[in-house]
């Protein structure tokens, strides 16, 4: 082999510690969104009392003036 083919050898991008390093925290994040998935799934919330209005699953605050005109 030349000395230019062991550069660009030497060059490749999965000879570089700082792609492993980046593909690791991605994949470390990744892992752990699945595993917040899952958890939150595991557990059900329970509603707060007085909360009986929901949207999407969410319950959602009784608004602060309830007489329905605009200030």
């Amino acid at each position: 082999m030349d000395s230019r083919t062991d550069a660009t050898a030497a060059e490749a991008w999965y000879r570089q510690p700082i792609a492993w390093l980046g593909l690791l925290v991605f994949a470390l994040s990744m892992a752990g969104c699945l595993w917040m998935i899952q958890v939150s799934l595991r557990h059900d919330e329970t509603p707060r009392h007085g909360a009986s209005v929901t949207l999407l699953g969410v319950p959602v605050p009784a608004p602060a003036h309830s007489s329905g005109a605009a200030p």
